[in-house]
């Protein structure tokens, strides 16, 4: 269905091109765009080339530039080493309130938890409630889902001071969307995450209010949060419920300085790391299983995990940043102006495929502009924090290119159609390929325009075919005398000739058409090879002669008339029947010769020339003199001579003198 549409298209252009040429590439190139585009947008929107946009933005975020931790806050890490020396997973109770109580005496200016804490664990459960008093400290909460129950928060926390610790996973597992506020039956909940930003945003003075922009948009001092879409960037219908937007990692390492729960406990820990930061407490140990993947490990799973706590300090630091030192938030373009930037690379393409036919320079040229598509989506991601799609427009450029080479390639195969019906489909391989080298001055408007030029007519004729059609039945005359046409034509074709037409018994072959002869010596190679051309007639004629006579089938003798001079050259007929012409005088002079004097007939293939081609062949073919003859319908006299074969060393001409009786 599809390719019967595009050959519609197609065909629907050529009928175009032959009334308003100039309009064939605009058009061309118009219509590849928008099929193209087309295309891509509908595999875009069904979400095909998703995985395709999620790795080329985990390649530009690893490409960004790293800055050092975030000296606003700290991670208390609970290594491999803290868990053994407590001889115990989960923490107890006891130890978490240690912790706690060591890190107030620091005054931090909040302090989020990121262990879960709804039930019991060992001793320490009073003491533990008791530090969950402070207005500093934050603790989890997991929402789940429909297959995860979730996990309650701390009972002595007040639900202002708990965050949830989800993460929106994208389908191939990675976190790259920060999940700030979400939307349960009953309520808005925020993140573990927006919990820590807004409670030490409180001591800056700075406080959540709705946009200008969008009342519904979160805004906190200058910056607006603007939540993804389900087609943010290079998105296609992600679940984007609650209040999302596009993490943007601050440094592949570690985003804030660390110290692990023993040096806390020990007392090891410098104040000055601890006053006034963003503290969270979470294990980074591999045995605690709480590991995701980022776009930093995307492409090497088995290394690259990240810990939950760190995830949580980098969506803090985006918060805060934004905030507080007015570092842009992705932003994204409009539906509408991301599908014109995928058709303008559409149409880049489609120019490339038009204008650059040659293989290595429209491969090198379109790897430039697919580095210049890549290089302009890295630069806004880098510089400007802005996402738009890559690999859209990337394959728009491909397919809109391929459709317009696929297209000239038809047209090319359909013009090639043309010029050889127009030449009876019987031109050699040399001819047929300098024809089409020379198409585009040969083929205008659906024919070959008229040449003239100098060309090299050979004319030949069966001696008494009337009397050997009578004898024979018409079905056994028919595969008799395609088995002579066949063998002369192939000879036609071995000597650089094109068949012009067929005359019953006999053909109209011409040397030196349809491409221009330049030089005398391009006319005299021209000559020499009808010539040439009919003595090897004459020996396939014997070889048939033999076989006909063993098959009881009677044996013949040919005329050859062979001319050279000026003809005109090019289409005869109209649109729905064209053929290859070839008028002038030097055409009748060719079929003169081959009709004169049909008595005089001594061999099985008589050659007879004009002193207009004897003046080519120079010495290389032996030839007797005929004589002035006054040919039918001529008025003045031709000099004719008859071949007699090849000359066996060079040597002047030799004109053996006859006279004509």
């Amino acid at each position: 269905m599809v390719f019967k549409f595009v050959r519609r298209i197609a065909a629907g252009l050529s009928d175009v091109a032959t009334s308003y040429p100039f309009l064939v590439a605009p058009l061309t190139i118009s219509v590849a765009s928008l099929i193209a585009t087309g295309s891509v947008l509908g595999l875009r929107h069904v979400g095909v080339l998703q995985q395709l946009e999620l790795m080329i933005h985990d390649s530009m975020v690893r490409l960004q530039r790293e800055y050092p931790p975030n000296p606003r806050l700290l991670i208390v890490e609970i290594t491999e080493k803290d868990i053994q020396a407590q001889q115990r997973w989960p923490l107890s109770d006891a130890v978490v309130a240690e912790l706690l109580q060591k890190l107030q005496t620091y005054q931090p200016k909040v302090i989020g938890l990121d262990i879960y804490r709804d039930i019991p664990q060992g001793d320490g459960f009073q003491q533990l409630q008791q530090q969950f008093q402070a207005a500093n400290v934050i603790g989890i909460t997991k929402i789940g889902d429909s297959e995860d129950i979730g996990v309650r928060p701390p009972v002595a926390l007040p639900p202002e001071r708990v965050g949830f610790n989800d993460f929106p996973l994208d389908p191939d597992g990675v976190v790259r969307r920060n999940l700030l506020i979400a939307n349960t039956e009953t309520q808005s909940l925020y993140s573990f995450s927006l919990r820590l930003a807004l409670n030490y945003l409180e001591s800056e003075n700075i406080f959540p209010q709705a946009s200008e922009i969008n009342p519904d948009y979160l805004q906190l001092n200058k910056t607006v949060f603007i939540p993804l879409e389900n087609n943010s960037g290079g998105y296609q219908n992600i679940d984007a419920s609650g209040y999302q937007i596009l993490l943007k990692y601050r440094i592949s390492r570690s985003v804030a300085p660390k110290v692990s729960l023993t040096q806390v406990l020990k007392g090891e820990v410098d104040p000055a790391l601890v006053k006034g930061k963003v503290v969270l407490i979470g294990a980074t140990a591999r045995s605690a299983r709480d590991f995701f993947l980022t776009p930093y490990g995307a492409a090497n799973k088995e290394k690259a995990l990240t810990s939950g706590v760190e995830i949580h300090a980098q969506s803090v630091n985006q918060v805060l940043n934004a905030a507080l030192d007015g570092r842009r938030l992705f932003w994204f373009w409009q539906e509408w102006a991301e599908i014109l930037w995928i058709v303008g690379w559409a149409i880049v393409g489609g120019g490339l495929g038009w204008y650059l036919r040659h293989p290595v320079l429209l491969t090198g040229v379109s790897c430039c502009a697919i580095g210049l598509l890549g290089g302009s989506s890295f630069s806004l991601f880098l510089y400007q924090s802005c996402w738009i799609p890559t690999a859209a427009p990337i394959l728009a450029l491909a397919v809109t290119g391929g459709i317009v080479v696929a297209y000239q390639a038809y047209q090319a195969q359909r013009q090639q159609q043309i010029v050889m019906t127009l030449l009876g489909q019987n031109t050699s391989p040399e001819i047929a390929t300098a024809l089409w080298k020379s198409r585009d001055r040969l083929i205008k408007s659906g024919k070959l325009p008229g040449q003239r030029l100098t060309a090299t007519m050979l004319f030949t004729d069966v001696k008494n075919f009337s009397t050997i059609s009578e004898q024979m039945p018409p079905e056994f005359l028919l595969d008799w005398l395609n088995e002579y046409l066949e063998a002369i034509t192939h000879e036609v074709k071995l000597h650089q000739g094109i068949i012009n037409k067929f005359t019953g018994d006999g053909l109209l072959a011409v040397f030196g058409v349809p491409v221009t002869r330049h030089t005398l010596e391009e006319i005299a190679e021209d000559a020499r090879n009808a010539v040439s051309c009919a003595l090897a007639m004459g020996d396939r004629l014997s070889e048939l002669n033999q076989v006909w006579q063993a098959r009881g089938l009677p044996s013949i003798e040919m005329r050859v008339g062979i001319f050279t001079g000026t003809v005109v050259v090019g289409s005869l007929g109209g649109k729905d029947r064209l053929e290859y012409g070839v008028i002038g005088d030097s055409v009748n002079i060719a079929s003169r010769l081959e009709s004169y004097a049909k008595e005089r007939q001594s061999e099985i293939c008589r050659i007879l020339i004009a002193h207009d081609t004897l003046v080519y062949i120079q010495s290389e073919f032996k030839v007797e003199s005929w004589g002035p003859v006054a040919l039918k319908g001529k008025h003045q006299v031709v000099e004719v001579y008859r071949v007699l074969g090849h000359q066996l060393h060079s040597a002047p001409p030799v004109i053996q003198e006859t006279p004509i009786t």
